[in-house]
């Protein structure tokens, strides 16, 4: 019986398997920068979920939509964003409405409570992404979120 081989996974650098360091792998710094930046989202905002969160504002920005519109524009699959859309409207945040041309479809909105919850949530969020981003300097930040952007 021979040995297990090692699986094989080399870095853009060197092309060297045993110079792999997980640290140095997007993947890993993408996650360990999440995890900061969920965990000063759960503390300054402990009601919502970051994909509620999500919802209800681009919601305030681009008004009512339909559901499916809403989940590409939040980039989220059409079984997370009825999830997310079910909960917001459990909680009385937003309202889900017949399509006024095609009644197969439902378009969901922000409710007078949704308005006023996305109101109170904005200047806590600009101050999540502030302090998420507070080692960073505004170069860096810029910068950072260029090079995100043209990876999405």
């Amino acid at each position: 019986m021979s040995a297990p081989t090692k699986p094989v996974v080399v870095t853009m650098e060197s092309g060297d398997p045993e110079e792999y360091r997980l640290q140095d792998q997007i993947g890993f710094a993408l996650r360990k920068a999440n995890q900061r930046h969920l965990s000063i989202f759960g503390v300054r905002i402990g009601d919502m979920t970051p994909p509620q969160f999500a919802a209800l504002a681009k919601l305030h920005e681009v008004g009512e939509t339909s559901q499916n519109q809403l989940g590409s524009l939040v980039a989220m699959d059409a079984a997370t964003i009825k999830g997310v859309i079910d909960r917001l409207k459990a909680r009385g945040l937003v309202e889900l409405n017949g399509h006024k041309e095609d009644r197969r479809r439902l378009v969901v909105n922000l409710t007078a409570a949704g308005r006023a919850k996305i109101a109170e949530l904005l200047p806590l969020a600009a101050e999540i992404s502030e302090e998420t981003l507070a080692p960073l300097t505004a170069r860096e930040r810029a910068t950072l979120l260029r090079l995100l952007a043209k990876l999405s």
